[in-house]
């Protein structure tokens, strides 16, 4: 299974980004998606998750900011990223997790928010 991130980039503070991550296998029959983010100095932090049920949770930090979305027929899991901050700077990863095959990881994809 390969998982490919992609969408990161520059943005300025008030910005927008979509990640999205490709699934090299079905991810229509899944325990959980969720993305983590790591800032220079930090350690990792879960910034959101999708049951496969569809049940959605998030850091306080990006409450009402951030959006966890799958699209089966495309085997992607995208996190909208709204009004972005300069602490919203990381490397982003995407995870998805399998009853019968466990989690994998993409390789993770830069998001910097500056003006």
């Amino acid at each position: 299974v390969q998982l490919q991130a992609s969408g990161g980039g520059l943005v300025q503070p008030g910005g927008s980004l979509r990640l999205s991550c490709a699934s090299s296998r079905s991810i229509f029959s899944i325990d959980a998606v969720g993305w983590y983010r790591q800032a220079p100095g930090k350690q990792r932090e879960l910034v959101g998750m999708m049951t496969g049920g569809g049940s959605t949770n998030y850091v306080d930090s990006v409450k009402g900011r951030f959006t966890i979305s799958r699209d089966n027929a495309k085997n992607t899991v995208y996190l909208q990223m709204n009004s972005l901050k300069s602490e919203d700077t990381a490397v982003y990863y995407c995870y998805v997790a399998w009853r019968d095959r466990g989690a994998y990881w993409g390789q993770g994809t830069q998001v910097t928010v500056s003006s």
